[in-house]
C-alpha cells in the first residue's frame, strides 16, 4: 500500500513539474552544472596527482634515493681555464652505510657518463650507467630481451651492456640485438640484454632511468672512463671528479625507512666538509603528495559545491514560488482530508525529483568533460565512483533540504485562508 501511495505521488510530483516545463528546467540547470562541477573537477586533480604518485611509486617506499650535485660555491667557477671540481658520492659512503646501517638490504652504486655508442655506421648518444646486479632489483623494469647484469660480470670485469628498448631500436635496428658488439666511447661491449625503460616526465619527480641508458658493470666504467669527467668550451675547459653519481639504498621496511635517511645524512655530514649531496626519500614524498592530493580535492570539491548550493537556493526559490501559486489547491487537499504529512511528503518529492533528475543529467556532462579534457588537451583525468555516489547523494540532499521549507510552509497554510486565496 506504502508502495503504491509512493509511485502516486512521484508521479503527480512529475505531473505537476511538467506544468512548467521552461521553469522546471532552468531550475534544474544550477544542480545539473553544480554536479557536473564537482565531477569534473575532482577528476581533473585526481588525474593532475596521478602521474606524481606513480612516479614515486615506482621508485619504491622502501627506497632512499641520494645523487651528487656540484655545491654553491662552486657554480660560477666554470669559467676558470682548467680547473677541476671535486665533490658527490663516494664508494667509501657505499661501504659505510651497507656496515653502519643493519635495517639497510641492498645498496645500488650508479657512475653516469655519457659517450657515443657506435654500431657499423648508426651511432647513438648514450649514458652509461655503470652499476650493480642490484640496480636491476631495486629499479624494476620489464626485461624484454636477454638477461641483466650478474654478479659474475662485476667478478669477471666483463665487458657486457643491457640497453633500453629506445636505444636498442636506434642502434640495433634490424641486428640480431643479443650478442652485437656495441663500442662505447673506445671500448667494445656485448650486448646482452635489452630492457624497458621509464622516461624522465620532468618536474621534481624524476625516474632513476632514461631512454638512452646503457648499463655496464660499475667497476668496468670505472677502469674504461675513469672518474674525472670533462666538459670544453670556447677557450675554456671544466674538469669535475665524481666518483658516485647517485646511491639507491633499500631498506628493510617502511617504518625504518625515515629514521635510516636520517642516519645516513648525519653520517654524510661527518664526511663531506661541503654540502655535495642530495637524500630523497620517496616514502615521504608520497605521504605529501596524497595530503597534497586530499587537500587540494577538497578545495576543488568546496569551489563546486558553491554551484550546489547556489542550485539549492534556485529549487527553493522555485518551490517558494509553486507553494504561493498553489495555495488553493492546497486549500481543497486539505478540506477533503489531506494531512499535513502528506502536503510535506508532495513537495518534498516535487524537489527531490527536480534535483535527481538534475543530478544525473550533471553525471553525465561530469564525465563528459573530462574525456573532452584529455582527448583536446592530454591532461590525464580519472572519474571515480566515489566522485559519482557524492554527486548524486548531494543532488539528492540539495533537494531535500531546500525543498523542506517551503514543503512545511505548504503544510502549514490554513485551510480556510488557503480556498479564499485567488
Amino acid at each position: 500500500m506504502q508502495n503504491i501511495r509512493l509511485v502516486r505521488n512521484v508521479h503527480l510530483g512529475i505531473k505537476s513539474l511538467m506544468l512548467h516545463k521552461l521553469r522546471s528546467l532552468l531550475t534544474m540547470l544550477g544542480i545539473v552544472f553544480g554536479v557536473s562541477s564537482v565531477i569534473a573537477m575532482l577528476s581533473i586533480g585526481e588525474g593532475a596527482s596521478k602521474e606524481a604518485l606513480e612516479q614515486i611509486r615506482k621508485l619504491g617506499s622502501t627506497n632512499i634515493l641520494m645523487s651528487s650535485i656540484k655545491p654553491v660555491e662552486e657554480e660560477g667557477a666554470g669559467n676558470v681555464r682548467s680547473r677541476m671540481s671535486v665533490y658527490g658520492l663516494l664508494y667509501e659512503d657505499e661501504l659505510r652505510i651497507a656496515e653502519t646501517f643493519a635495517a639497510v638490504e641492498r645498496i645500488a652504486p650508479v657512475k653516469l657518463v655519457r659517450k657515443e655508442g657506435r654500431l657499423y655506421e648508426r651511432d647513438l648518444e648514450l649514458r652509461v650507467v655503470g652499476t650493480t646486479p642490484s640496480w636491476f632489483n631495486l629499479v624494476r623494469r620489464s626485461l624484454i630481451a636477454g638477461r641483466p647484469l650478474v654478479p659474475l660480470d662485476i667478478e669477471g670485469y666483463a665487458h657486457v651492456v643491457v640497453l633500453t628498448e629506445y636505444g636498442a631500436r636506434r642502434l640495433l635496428a634490424t641486428e640480431q640485438a643479443i650478442g652485437e658488439q656495441l663500442r662505447i666511447g673506445g671500448e667494445y661491449f656485448q650486448v646482452v640484454g635489452i630492457i624497458k625503460s621509464e622516461s624522465e616526465q620532468g618536474g621534481t619527480i624524476q625516474t632513476p632511468d632514461q631512454e638512452v641508458d646503457a648499463y655496464i658493470p660499475l667497476n668496468v666504467a670505472r677502469a674504461s672512463f675513469g672518474d674525472v669527467i670533462v666538459r670544453r668550451s670556447t677557450g675554456s675547459r671544466e674538469m669535475s671528479r665524481v666518483e658516485l653519481h647517485q646511491l639507491i639504498v633499500q631498506v628493510r621496511s617502511n617504518e625504518e625507512v625515515e629514521a635510516t635517511a636520517n642516519g645516513i645524512t648525519t653520517m654524510l655530514e661527518r664526511f663531506h666538509k661541503k654540502l655535495d649531496y642530495h637524500i630523497s626519500v620517496p616514502l615521504a614524498l608520497l605521504r605529501q603528495a596524497e595530503a597534497t592530493k586530499r587537500n587540494f580535492n577538497i578545495v576543488l570539491g568546496s569551489i563546486a559545491g558553491i554551484s550546489l548550493l547556489v542550485g539549492g537556493i534556485g529549487i527553493m526559490n522555485i518551490m517558494l514560488a509553486s507553494v504561493t501559486e498553489r495555495t488553493r489547491e492546497i486549500g481543497v487537499r486539505r478540506a477533503i482530508g489531506a494531512k499535513r504529512k502528506q502536503i510535506v511528503i508532495q513537495f518534498l518529492i516535487e524537489t527531490v525529483v527536480l534535483s535527481t533528475l538534475g543530478g544525473f543529467i550533471g553525471i553525465g556532462i561530469g564525465i563528459l568533460i573530462p574525456w573532452v579534457v584529455t582527448q583536446f588537451s592530454g591532461m590525464p583525468t580519472i572519474v571515480t565512483a566515489y566522485s559519482l555516489v557524492l554527486a548524486v547523494g548531494i543532488s539528492m540532499a540539495v533537494g531535500i533540504i531546500f525543498g523542506l521549507y517551503p514543503a512545511v510552509r505548504a503544510a502549514n497554510l490554513d485551510p480556510i485562508e488557503a480556498l479564499r486565496h485567488e
